[in-house]
């Protein structure tokens, strides 16, 4: 075994089956970025906790507590760090390869604020 052996880390998910997997109900999409970016455009359904408040090892949202968690950021990272975040404090989750802008480009919904079409910043 290596000396310095890398833990996996949260389990990776593609923007299809992410999108499956929510509107089946069989987990929480958690959007983990700024508000603006949340507000500008967002999946259907999406609960928000940005980063920060996460790290800060905040409660989740109602509808994300004792759930399935599928973390999603703009592009990934964030939401990779989230996952791990919220993996160490025994939550099941998996992050979202891509984040949003992957959602959008696979033609996936996004929605602003006051439900019409949104767009990814």
């Amino acid at each position: 075994m290596p000396l310095f052996a890398r833990t996996p880390g949260p389990a990776q998910i593609s923007v299809t089956d992410a999108h499956e997997r929510a509107r089946a109900d069989e987990a929480v999409l958690l959007d983990v970025r700024e508000a603006d970016e949340y507000a500008a455009g967002h999946a259907p359904g999406a609960g928000w906790q940005p980063l920060i408040a996460v790290a800060a090892a905040a409660d989740l949202p109602t509808a994300a507590q004792g759930r399935p968690v599928l973390a999603i950021c703009r592009s990934g990272n964030r939401s990779q760090k989230a996952a791990e975040l919220l993996a160490a404090r025994g939550i099941e989750v998996s992050n979202v390869s891509g984040g949003m802008r992957a959602w959008a480009a696979a033609g996936l919904p996004v929605h602003d604020n006051t439900g019409h079409d949104g767009q990814v910043i």
